[in-house]
């Protein structure tokens, strides 16, 4: 391959301090996850001692209050090492993701007890985190969430069964949202509930399309007992806890998607230089030039899209729409720029020899995580037009 056929992504990075964190993360990438990420995938295994090293370099709280065992980072910082690790490998940058959305509730709406005692250890003590919204009947419609937590004394007695939980069954610690008073999205409340509770257990894995190495499963909460300590904000609270994660989670997927994206595009265009055929390289082949400068063009917008959205968050000002807006952008530019990238590679991309369709495997999930494209799209015309009418 050529030296100018693939070059580190330039970053818009704000501070010296931030370049230098984006050069320790890419030499961790080059070091410990992409060389094994393929045959670790394609055994389903899940790297757990990666993550605790990352939470050791403190790469599992970067987004927050350095009092509390965070970084200090500003969102588009975050997520640009979002990006780095999920072009190396979805799982890792996935699992973080998922891991700071799981501490979103307890940093922004617990108590300052409660930070003070919890919080050091969920962001740099090695512990991974999951977050529990999805059930096997309620999923978009999230507020139909049937998982109680019921007073008694001081405990609440947790009953139900979550679904779709990335981290089931390995997690150190679950923010859970579970129905403590009526219907719909007022009658919901936060928990942050041991990994290890009396009463809690997961289902055997999910067998899926992609992601094969992030354990995704069932959990449930037959009378898991926590106390009253460990609800996060007030009853009644939680939906608005949980839309509130959700909004800055999307961003962590769009962040991911890039970098997948990122990851075919390298891919394709180091194949592109190397393959000859008719006496020259693929890549003088217009057909094929203009295929990949389609797809660094779309890489480039959803970025520019993400990292807009994280400086509004960084800035404090709503971000809502612009967050929709990226986690569409970007998951669908994904799956786009993976399925062309295979295309790219022919025959060869068809097979597990070369990693471009296991990225086209693994866009497609993000499609659908944290918010399928198409409440993505409810939610932008809402901003748009204002509620639906009917």
């Amino acid at each position: 391959m050529p030296e100018s056929a693939v070059q580190p992504v330039e970053r818009q990075l704000p501070t010296e301090e931030a370049r230098d964190l984006l050069a320790l993360v890419r030499e961790l990438v080059q070091r410990e996850i992409a060389p094994r990420a393929a045959q670790e995938e394609a055994e389903g295994r899940f790297p757990r001692e990666l993550f605790t090293l990352l939470s050791e370099s403190g790469l599992l709280g970067l987004a927050y209050d350095s009092a509390f065992g965070g970084g200090d980072q500003p969102y588009e910082v975050y997520l640009q090492v979002l990006e780095e690790l999920a072009a190396a490998r979805l799982t890792v940058g996935l699992g973080v993701s998922v891991h700071s959305l799981a501490c979103h509730a307890l940093a922004g709406y617990g108590s300052k007890e409660q930070r003070a005692e919890y919080l050091p250890d969920m962001l740099g003590g090695g512990l991974l985190g999951a977050y529990c919204l999805s059930e096997p009947s309620s999923g978009s419609d999230a507020a139909s969430l049937r998982t109680k937590a019921v007073r008694d004394g001081d405990d609440w007695v947790l009953s139900g069964t979550k679904a779709w939980i990335t981290h089931g069954g390995i997690a150190d610690f679950y923010t859970v949202l579970a129905r403590t008073g009526g219907e719909g999205p007022r009658g919901v409340t936060a928990f942050l509930v041991p990994g290890d509770a009396p009463g809690l257990t997961a289902a055997a894995p999910e067998k899926k399309m992609g992601m094969k190495g992030s354990p995704t499963a069932q959990l449930h909460f037959d009378e898991v007992r926590v106390g009253d300590e460990r609800r996060i904000g007030d009853e009644g609270q939680g939906f608005a806890i949980a839309l509130s994660a959700l909004d800055s989670g999307r961003l962590g997927i769009a962040a991911c998607a890039i970098g997948v994206a990122q990851a075919a595009l390298d891919e394709a265009l180091s194949y592109a230089t190397e393959r000859r055929q008719f006496g020259r390289p693929i890549a003088d082949f217009q057909g094929l030039r203009f295929m990949l400068a389609d797809m660094a063009t779309q890489i480039e917008a959803g970025r520019a899209l993400y990292l807009s959205a994280a400086r509004l968050r960084d800035a404090g000002r709503p971000f809502s729409k612009q967050a929709a807006m990226a986690k569409l952008l970007c998951t669908d530019a994904a799956m786009k720029v993976t399925t062309d990238a295979v295309q790219v590679l022919g025959g060869y991309g068809y097979t597990a020899d070369f990693p471009v369709e296991r990225y086209m495997r693994e866009a497609k999930v993000l499609q659908i995580v944290e918010g399928t494209n198409q409440i993505q799209r409810m939610v932008i015309a809402r901003h748009l037009a204002g509620p639906d009418s009917r």
